[in-house]
């Protein structure tokens, strides 16, 4: 069970391989900004030539599939379902944000992922320490009572892009800042083998980003 992984919805252009949910091989790169038009493909290629694989052994095609920057989603989505339209395979979308609450391992308490929006506003969800979901995804502005029902029950760990601006206005004890992480292919392995098990695949011809806001287009500082 072969599982090609592609996240793009922030700055970190990902791609993994996996094998029965496990990760297997890892490409990405967090520091040149969103020029995933001119990496991805080419992340896509060296991480199968480098495991010996060719492109119809894969099983399965899974995208992050947001929320997250705009043009990067629609960079990955587009390019996993060329793939998945092109080889016949099924395609499999995962959660940004789920991904992301992955990385950290924790016994009780909860997880909020959260990803930096315009200004004081974030992307985030809330999930238990066995990364059920707690509270669904929303957009919002931070103010200094934000995720309060929660900080008052057990210590929750903030981790993603958005945690810098937060840890300035929530300063509640139970706060736990996770910093400098971003959603990484190597934990949709595991998430996308469980949904192809149950055949939980997306239709390649209709499939969009989870965008959760419109588009803003801003005026360029060139």
């Amino acid at each position: 069970m072969l599982i090609l992984s592609i996240e793009t919805a922030t700055t970190n252009c990902s791609v993994a391989l996996s094998k029965e949910g496990e990760t297997i091989a890892l490409i990405e790169d967090y520091d040149k900004g969103y020029s995933h038009a001119e990496r991805l493909h080419a992340y896509i290629d060296q991480i199968l030539s480098e495991g010996n694989i060719d492109k119809s052994q894969l099983d399965a095609i899974a995208v992050s599939k947001g929320p997250g920057s705009y043009t990067g989603l629609r960079i990955g989505v587009s390019t996993a379902k060329g793939l998945a339209y092109a080889l016949e395979k099924p395609l499999i979308s995962v959660s940004t944000l789920e991904s992301l609450s992955r990385q950290v391992n924790i016994e009780g308490g909860y997880i909020i992922p959260m990803l930096d929006a315009r200004r004081m506003e974030v992307y985030s969800a809330v999930f238990n320490a066995d990364f059920s979901l707690a509270r669904d995804i929303k957009a919002e502005v931070l103010e200094e009572n934000s995720f309060q029902e929660y900080l008052e029950k057990e210590k929750v760990y903030f981790i993603g892009n958005g945690v810098e601006k937060t840890k300035t206005i929530i300063t509640h004890p139970n706060a736990v800042f996770i910093d400098a992480k971003l959603p990484s292919a190597n934990e949709m392995g595991s998430i996308a083998y469980k949904k192809y098990k149950v055949n939980n695949f997306e239709d390649v011809a209709y499939f969009e980003p989870y965008y959760l806001k419109d588009f803003v287009a801003i005026k360029s500082k060139k």
